[in-house]
């Protein structure tokens, strides 16, 4: 059986021996719980975006590698070198042209990671406006 590290049961009972009038211990404590998933939630999709980036990476520069070396094989083909001069002339061109696409790219992922990490923790700060103001109302 699992445990969880987040259950707060005996603190919450430490703390409402105390019995300060209004204030509830236990959806403190509940505050911070959520606080806490929800950071576990935001680094989770934090890592998930790395390990996305670095895979992207790692598949660009297999595939930058597999072109280099197609290229060097059809230069060193032999040929005219005029026409070979402005083969990789064109070649430097396409690459530099596939670099920037590679780096845009690069971004959207590491981007949409931020931005999906940020939307958790957004809606957690929004939760915790909802929850102080409904604490601060007065008791009915």
């Amino acid at each position: 059986m699992e445990t969880n590290p987040f259950q707060f049961v005996d603190i919450t009972k430490l703390m409402e021996q105390y019995k300060l009038p209004g204030v509830d211990f236990g959806a403190m404590v509940e505050r911070q719980r959520k606080d806490i998933e929800a950071l576990t939630e935001a680094n989770r999709i934090a890592a998930e975006g790395m390990q996305a980036l670095a895979k992207k990476e790692a598949e660009i520069l297999q595939k930058t590698m597999q072109e280099v070396m197609a290229a060097m094989s059809k230069a060193a083909a032999g040929g005219d070198p005029m026409a070979n001069a402005s083969k990789q002339a064109e070649l430097a061109q396409q690459a530099f042209g596939k670099a920037l696409s590679n780096m845009r790219e690069l971004a959207e992922v590491a981007n949409k990671s931020q931005s999906d990490a940020y939307a958790v923790i957004s809606k957690r700060v929004q939760e915790n406006i909802r929850e102080l103001t409904a604490l601060m109302q007065p008791k009915k």
